[in-house]
Order: C-alpha cells, then structure tokens, then sequence
C-alpha cells in the first residue's frame, strides 16, 4: 500500500535544497528533473498519521514556509527547456544508462533515501519507466503543467474520456429494506494488505531510516530505541509470517465463512530490492497458507492490489507484450486460484487481472484491477483511457446480470475516489447507472477501516451506495493488525444481497507481545478479539447507503460519534483526537467515493484544492 516514504518525505518536507543554491555541477539538468519525476511517480504515498496531521491534510506541510524546495523555484520556461533536454536526452540507449547513473546519484546526494535503497531503486525502475516515458505522449507543456499548475501549460495525459453505456432504460429503484427477522445470511471473511516481511526479525530496531523497518539489515538510530516486538511492531513495519498463519488459524476457528474476498498486497514494503521471483514466492506461500487454514470447501476470491508487481505499482496494460507483460504475474496467480476460480475467470485474469464469477444463483462478483486506475502506475502515461477495456466489460458484466435479475458485489484494492479523474468519473456513472444491481462495494489499500459515499448524479444528495474500505492484516504503520467479517443479505429468493452488518477484530499488540505475569515474553497462540460491531457501536438498525448517509452526517454535530469512528479507523491503536481541520478533511473523504468530489469537497472547505492531491498521495 504505502509506496517509499522515505523518498516523499525527505523530498516535499524540506530536506532538500532550493534549486537555485544547490551545487551539483557534475549532474545534467534532465537528470535532476528525471529524479523528481520519479519521486512524483513512485515516491507519492505516506503512511497515515495518527494525531491532528491527518494524512488527509498532508497539504498544510506541503505548503509550510520552512519547506526549502518546492516547484516555484523552478520557471516555467526552465522547466520547459529541462524536459525538452530530457526528450531529446533518452532518444539514446546509452544516455539512459547516462540518465539513470545521474538519478542515483542525485537521490544520493540529495539523501532522498539511504545509500543502498538509492541504488536499488533506480536499478529496478529505471527501465520500465524509461520505456514508459518514451511511448507516453508526454511533452513539456504537460509535464510542467503536471509540476507547477496549470499557468504553465495543460495536462491532458489522463484526459477526460467517456464510456458507452446501453440504451436500455435505468429500471425504477426501490429502495432497500431490512429483512424479515430470521432471513438466512451469508457470513463473508475479508483479507486485505497482508504484507508478509520474510526479513522481519524479533528485537531489530523499530526505527530507521529506511521506508521499511524491524528487519535484519535495518540500521539502529541514534535518536530511537524502539525494537521489533514477537507479533508485530507500532511502527512502520510489516507482519512476519507466524502472525498471518495465527491470523488465518482464528479465522478458520471463527468460521464457518460462506466465502472469502481477498483484495491483495501480499508483499511487504521493501519496494527498493524486489524481485520477479520473490513476488511469486510470497503469492504462492500465502495463497497456499490460505488454502490450508480455510480448507478446499471455502472458496476465496481474490483481487490484486497494487504491490503485488515489481516494481511496485508497475501494471501495465495488456497492448504491452514480451518480457515487460504481466503474464509473469498473472499466469502464476492463475495456476494458485485454479482452485477457486472457473477456467473462464481464469482467462480474463491471464489478460488483464480481472474476472466474474458466480458466486450463488442470484449473486455474481466482480474482481476488478484497480491498478488501472491509479495515476502510480506509470504506464497509463502511454494511454489511460479504461485500460484493458476493463470498465466496458464491467458494463457489459452488469447489463448482463441487469437482464437476469441478478446482483452482484464488486470487489478490488484502491478504493475508487482514490483513482485517477476520469476512471474514478465513469466508474460513478457506472454504478449510478446500475445502481440496483450493484450491492456491494469492497475494497482496501488504505490500511484504515472507513468508507466512500456515492450519491445520485443528478443530484449528488441520495445516497446509493457505499463503497466499505477494511481495515489492513499488516501494523504498516502505527497499527494492530485487524481483518473484517461482513454479514451479507442471504441466499433466498427476493434478497437483496445488500450487507446488513460488519465486524473487525484486532491483535492487540499491547497486550500479546507481553504475557500477563511475564513481561517480555510474548503470548503463544493469541486470540484476536472483536473491536466493534457496526450497527452496535452506532446504534443502528442496518448498514444501507442512508444509514451511513446519516451517520456520516451525524459525525458533524456529535463529536463523541466522529472520535468514536476515528478510534476504529485505526485499529484501536490512536494516540490524539481528530479535531478541526482534521475532522473536515476526514469528513470530505467519507464523501468522496469520486475523486473530483473530493476535490469539490476540499474547495468548499477553504483548502484550494491541495488537501485532494495530498490526500491520493498519501493513500497508496
């Protein structure tokens, strides 16, 4: 989920110098440009805080006064001469080694990270994104457009594009109502965001300078003392492998589950010195570890999540073909959920990572890829319009299942208002459209437990829909580790297949690292333990988009409600109340299930637009 924050935080906090006084006489203007372009790309996303600085208002620090470097230093026309240089510059082969030689350097020099992660990571990017760059259409007025605003040219690589819906007639809506009492339920485990750390190791140090810590090579600071506890750390670290397997045995002691949705992240966050084979080593381990604890007669549904490919975020579309395809990633996914999945799910997630399946007669699931829509995946530069035609055959899917009388549930990684404009634009219309076949919504990618609104277009003021976002497997970062149970409108005929209720439970670290009368010694076999259920801890009768409408509407004037919520959205583990700003910026999120609704939100609220790019920058 959270892409290298050492990189974004040492480049937008102020740790650079301006550009107009730092002295790199050796280094060639492209190559500098270069370096922050792919701190844009790759570098954009910081964990989520836990007090008043929100990462919701990440904006306040992106625009402090002491920051030293900001884009203003740089000229329009400086800019625009740095990127013509860059253009003509990877023109040649051998000025991509040049370049890319540069970059390391730059990210050394400028300490954007420690040495070796420099290193690493402009080795394993600096192809794909070389190869990207050059078969985007991305000239200087819009790269420049993209770093200083649009005073300095027009950004339309992500321009806007429309989908073709059916011209059959939008069926009148009914509203939901609750169902009789004693009307059978489905009971749904969620996974999400596991991220397995193989290098995590019990007593190394919790803090570090690196983007990941608690691990053999993490180096010890100065400044903290802190070190890896036995089940997991409040830090920015990732879980060993002892607590996915205890995750997965309590579930398996909670269930019986009538299905499992899985939305992915399997690796953990040393994006820097990943590899093809370590990628498909951790798909397999876990893939496998699941299909043991739950057993061959549960059946599981997963979606990819973002760090899934190396390097990290790198989807590209299916018109790419050779070694730079997917196929590495998605044939051997294919081969582990063989199991799960029918051979014609199988080969639409061979082509381009996404599927249907019928679930139960009446009910059908859609797995999208949801890194074709994130502005991280560099290769939408070449072309972003609904890669993989994945939205057209989500149409196509709907329409389908419209004429049946069927409903589905649609699942995937990225919440949908965190992706690029016009992706996030149609998938809106989409679900307006389809809205009474579409009841359920399910995603991750956030590592926070919270949801995105969607609201009648015409309108933008009925709630119709809800798009849950659950709460992270990791700790990455500052976290207990949490999984979801939905309870979902059940197999009968005439239900709605709405969810009806949620729960989340935790590992508390607090407690398990440490056995009661023993300190030091951590439990053996700890139990993970309900943090709340939904409709209890807010008092209410059902979880349709009007109940979370007037919650959300409740967190305005009753703050014990909105403190309430924001304890839970962090896994029971919050060191400040979320007040003000904070409060406001949350608030706007909850709305935003399209992200030009968010930035909508963020005008209306005073922050000119910054707390919407800040806030897709911090949730990846």
């Amino acid at each position: 989920m959270y892409l290298f924050k050492g990189f974004q935080q040492s480049f937008l906090r102020g740790h650079l110098l301006s550009v107009r006084t730092m002295q790199l006489p050796s280094l060639p203007p492209s190559c500098f440009l270069i370096a922050c372009t792919v701190v844009v790309f790759f570098g954009s996303c910081d964990p989520a805080l836990t007090s008043e600085q929100s990462r919701l208002v990440l904006m306040e620090q992106f625009s402090h006064p002491g920051v030293g470097f900001t884009w203003r230093n740089v000229t329009c026309p400086l800019c625009k001469t740095v990127f013509t240089i860059l253009d003509i510059a990877l023109l040649s082969d051998t000025n991509e080694e040049r370049v890319a030689r540069a970059v390391r350097e730059v990210c050394i020099r400028l300490h954007l990270a420690e040495e070796q992660v420099c290193r690493q990571i402009t080795e394993l990017f600096r192809d794909d994104f070389i190869r990207a760059l050059q078969q985007s259409l991305l000239w200087p007025t819009e790269a420049c457009a993209l770093l200083l605003g649009s005073s300095c040219g027009k950004f339309d690589i992500y321009a806007p594009w429309n989908l073709t819906l059916p011209k059959v007639p939008k069926p009148p809506v009914t509203p939901p109502s609750p169902p009789k009492p004693g009307s059978p339920q489905s009971r749904v485990l969620f996974l999400t965001d596991i991220h397995w750390d193989q290098e995590y190791a019990v007593g190394s140090p919790a803090d570090c300078k690196d983007p990941l810590c608690c691990r053999t090579d993490s180096a010890t600071p100065k400044w903290r003392r802190r070190e890896a506890g036995y089940w997991g750390t409040y830090s920015k670290c990732d879980l060993p492998l002892r607590t996915v397997e205890n995750l997965l045995e309590n579930a398996a002691r909670d269930g019986p589950w009538d299905w499992v949705y899985w939305t992915g992240d399997i690796p953990a966050h040393n994006v820097w010195s990943q590899t093809r084979k370590q990628q498909l080593s951790e798909l397999t381990v876990i893939s496998r570890l699941i299909h043991k604890h739950l057993g061959p007669n549960v059946t599981v549904y997963p979606a990819i999540g973002n760090h899934e490919s190396t390097p990290v975020n790198s989807f590209p579309p299916p018109f790419v073909h050779g070694n730079r395809s997917m196929s590495w990633l998605y044939d051997t996914m294919a081969e582990e959920w063989a199991a799960w999945l029918p051979e014609q799910a199988l080969k639409t997630l061979r082509y381009g990572g996404f599927y249907t399946v019928e679930i139960q007669p009446g009910l059908r699931m859609v797995s999208l890829n949801m890194n074709f829509c994130a502005r991280e995946n560099f290769w939408l530069m070449v072309n972003s319009t609904d890669p993989a035609n994945q939205l057209q055959w989500l149409v196509h899917i709907l329409q389908d299942s419209e004429n049946k009388g069927e409903k589905v549930h649609i699942i995937g990684h990225i919440p949908p208002g965190l992706c690029l404009g016009s992706w996030s634009w149609n998938y809106y219309h989409i679900l307006n459209r389809y809205e009474s076949t579409i009841t359920g919504q399910f995603f991750g990618h956030t590592h926070m437990d919270e949801f995105q609104m969607f609201y009648d277009e015409s309108t933008m003021s009925r709630p119709l829909g809800v798009a849950f976002i659950a709460p992270s497997a990791t700790t990455y970062i500052n976290l207990n580790p949490g999984f979801r149970v939905y309870y979902v409108d059940g197999n009968y005929k005439g239900s709605s297949r709405f969810v009806l209720d949620h729960e989340t439970y935790i590992l508390n670290l607090t407690m398990v690292n440490h056995s009661p009368g023993e300190p030091g010694t951590p439990e053996q076999n700890p139990k993970w333990t309900l943090l709340y259920r939904a409709t209890q801890a807010y008092g209410l009768t059902s979880l349709f988009p009007s109940d979370y409408d007037e919650l959300m509407r409740s967190f305005v004037n009753d703050d014990r409600s909105f403190q309430k919520f924001w304890y839970f959205r962090h896994k029971g583990h919050v060191s400040e109340p979320c007040k003000e700003t904070c409060k406001t910026s949350l608030l706007c999120f909850l709305r935003s299930g399209r992200y030009d609704e968010l930035e909508q939100c963020d005008l209306l609220s005073g922050y000119k637009g910054e707390m919407a790019r800040a806030a897709r920058k911090t949730l990846c």
